[in-house]
C-alpha cells in the first residue's frame, strides 16, 4: 500500500470517517485512496474556508473530529479564518495539507510555502511527514491530538511523494487522555466564596453551557443565591424549554460593564475573565469591576460536569427544578425588529432544531426572546472572524446526519455581509441536500462596522459610508440561492417569514429566505 492508502486506513481506524475537502494536484493520491477505500464520507466545499468552517460545525455537534483536505500552503491559508474560529471553539479537526514532493521543494516551485508556519497559530499539533512509512504513525498522533480535551486542531502536512510511494503502514489508534479531573482545592475555594459572599457570579463557558452542567449549576445557584451567566460567545449552548434561561455577557462595553457591576466575585467554569472584543478610547477593556475576585473552578481541559458535581457535593446543594421558561409565543405581525424576529423564531422553531447564529449586531438580544422556544441547540461564531455561519450550517447538517438525527433541522440566522464571505457553502448544502433553512438578514450594509465607527468617536462621511454599503448594487439572494441549486423566497414582514420558516422545516433539503430588515 502507498502512503495515502495508509492514511485513509489509519483515519478510519481512529474513528475519523468524514472528510471535508477541496483538493488539488498534490492531494490526488489521497483522493484516489479515498476512491478505492470504502468508509469515508467526502464532502466537497468550493472554497477552503467552507471546508474548515464545516469541520468546526461537525465537531460541535458530534464531538468527533472530521478531516479536512486542503491544497498546499495557500489552500490552508484560505481556510485560516475559520480555523481561527474553530480554535476558539476548541473544536477537534484533523487537517491534511498537501505539499510539494520532498525532492521538489528545494526548487521553490510557485505553490511552495511555509505551511507549518501558517498552521502553528491555529493548531495544537503540526507535523510534516517525511516518508510513506511514517504517514500512518503521524496520522494516528494527529487524531489523538484532535481528540484530546478540550479538542484541538491537528495539522498533518503530507508531501506528494509520501503519498504515492509504497511502504505505507497503517497507524495504530492511540489512547485519548481522559479530561482532567476537578482540582479539589479549586472546589473548596469556590464553596468558600459562595458561603461567605452574596454578590457572586458563576460564569459558564465551554461544556458548562450544556444541559447536564446547567442543572448542576442551578442547584448551586438556588442554594447560595449566586447568579448564572454565560460567556458572550459559546460553541454550543443547549437552550429552550427545560433548560435554564441563561443570558450572555453583552458584546458592547457599556452594557457589559453595567451587567457585571454588582459582582464582587466571579467563579469561572470553563470560562475566562470577561473582556472587550476591542479597546476603545476612554472606555474600560475589562468588563468586571476593579477589585473583583476571579476564581477558576475549571480550565478548558477539565470536566465542567465533574467539577460542578463536586461543588454540589461540597455545598450539600439539594436538587432544584429548572424554572419554567413560559409558553411559546404566537408569531407577531408587522415589520421585523430584533425582538420580534427572535419571538418569531421561538414561535415556529421545531423541537431539536439547531440554530447557527451569525446575525452579528442584529442578533445581540436574541436570547431573551427565545428562551421559551422548543428545546434546541445554539451555535455561535467564536473567534470573531466573519464568514463562519454558512459553513457551520454545512457541518452541523452533516453532523446531524452522522448522528442519525434525520428529523432535526438547522436554522441559520445569517447577516448578509458576512454571508458573502463563504456563500459557496450554499452550493454544498444543495449538493448534499442538507436540512438547513438560512434566513439572510438583509440590510444591505455592514451595520456592525457603522456601530464600530461611531464607537471610536468618528462620524462617517461619504467615503466611509460607501465602504460600508452593500446596496450598490443590491445582492439578489434568492436568485443567488437558485443559481447554487436551492429554492428561496423573500419576506419583508413577520407573517410571511413565519410561514416560510414553518414550510421550510417540513422539507428534507435546504431553503433560503431573504428577510428585509
Amino acid at each position: 500500500m502507498n502512503g495515502a492508502e495508509s492514511l485513509v486506513h489509519t483515519l478510519l481506524a481512529c474513528g475519523v470517517d468524514t472528510c471535508f475537502s477541496n483538493p488539488g494536484t498534490s492531494e490526488m493520491h489521497f483522493v484516489a485512496a479515498l476512491d478505492r477505500i470504502a468508509g469515508m464520507r467526502c464532502i466537497l466545499g468550493l472554497q477552503e474556508n467552507v471546508v474548515t468552517g464545516a469541520a468546526d460545525g461537525y465537531y460541535r455537534m458530534t464531538r468527533k473530529p472530521a478531516a479536512t483536505l486542503l491544497h498546499c500552503g495557500p489552500g490552508l491559508a484560505n481556510g485560516l479564518s475559520n480555523l481561527h474560529n474553530a480554535r476558539r471553539a476548541r473544536s477537534g479537526i484533523v487537517n491534511v495539507v498537501g505539499d510539494q514532493a520532498t525532492y521538489h521543494r528545494p526548487l521553490d516551485a510557485p505553490l511552495t510555502a511555509d505551511a507549518e508556519g501558517w498552521a502553528r497559530p491555529v493548531s495544537t499539533f503540526v507535523r510534516t511527514t517525511q516518508s510513506s512509512d511514517k504517514v500512518g504513525i503521524d496520522a494516528a498522533a494527529a487524531v489523538q491530538a484532535a481528540r484530546t480535551a478540550p479538542g484541538g486542531i491537528a495539522t498533518l502536512i503530507l508531501p506528494s511523494d509520501a503519498s504515492w510511494d509504497e511502504g505505507g503502514v497503517v497507524g495504530t489508534p492511540l489512547p485519548v487522555p481522559a479530561a482532567a479531573p476537578a482540582d479539589p482545592h479549586a472546589v473548596r475555594n469556590a464553596a468558600r466564596v459562595l458561603r461567605e459572599n452574596k454578590n457572586v457570579l458563576i460564569l459558564l463557558g465551554g461544556e458548562a453551557v450544556h444541559a447536564s452542567a446547567q442543572r448542576l449549576a442551578w442547584r448551586i445557584a438556588s442554594m447560595t443565591g449566586a447568579h448564572l451567566m454565560t460567556e458572550g460567545s459559546n460553541a454550543r449552548t443547549e437552550r429552550g424549554q427545560g433548560r435554564l434561561p441563561l443570558e450572555r455577557i453583552p458584546y458592547a462595553n457599556e452594557p457589559a460593564v453595567k451587567a457585571l457591576a454588582p459582582y464582587g466575585h466571579i467563579i469561572m467554569v470553563n470560562a475566562v475573565p470577561p473582556i472587550g472584543f476591542f479597546a476603545y478610547p476612554g472606555k474600560p477593556n475589562r468588563f468586571y469591576r476593579d477589585g473583583a475576585g476571579l476564581h477558576v473552578l475549571t480550565r478548558f481541559e477539565q470536566s465542567a460536569d465533574a467539577a460542578l458535581q463536586a461543588l454540589v457535593d461540597e455545598l450539600g446543594a439539594p436538587p432544584a427544578a429548572i424554572p419554567d421558561n413560559g409558553p411559546r409565543p404566537q408569531v407577531p405581525r408587522g415589520k421585523p425588529t430584533p425582538e420580534t424576529l427572535a419571538t418569531t423564531v421561538a414561535a415556529v422553531l421545531p423541537e431539536g432544531a439547531v440554530i447557527v447564529d451569525e446575525s452579528v449586531s442584529y442578533g445581540r438580544g436574541f436570547f431573551k426572546n427565545t428562551h421559551c422556544a422548543a428545546p434546541h441547540d445554539w451555535l455561535q461564531i467564536m473567534g470573531g472572524a466573519i464568514g463562519a455561519g454558512v459553513p457551520l450550517a454545512v457541518g452541523t447538517g452533516v453532523g446531524l446526519r452522522a448522528l442519525g438525527a434525520n428529523d432535526r433541522r438547522v436554522l441559520a440566522l445569517q447577516a448578509d455581509g458576512s454571508a458573502m464571505y463563504t456563500m459557496q457553502g450554499l452550493w454544498t448544502q444543495a449538493r448534499e441536500k442538507l436540512p438547513v433553512t438560512t434566513v439572510i438578514l438583509s440590510n444591505r450594509k455592514y451595520q456592525i462596522l457603522l456601530g464600530e465607527y461611531m464607537a471610536v468617536g468618528a462620524n462617517p462621511g461619504r467615503t466611509a459610508m460607501d465602504m460600508l454599503d452593500l446596496g450598490n448594487p443590491d445582492i439578489g439572494w434568492v436568485k443567488l440561492a437558485e443559481s447554487l441549486g436551492m429554492e428561496g423566497a423573500q419576506a419583508d414582514n413577520l407573517e410571511t417569514l413565519g410561514d416560510l420558516m414553518a414550510e421550510s422545516f417540513r422539507r428534507p433539503g435546504p431553503f433560503l429566505i431573504e428577510l428585509a430588515i
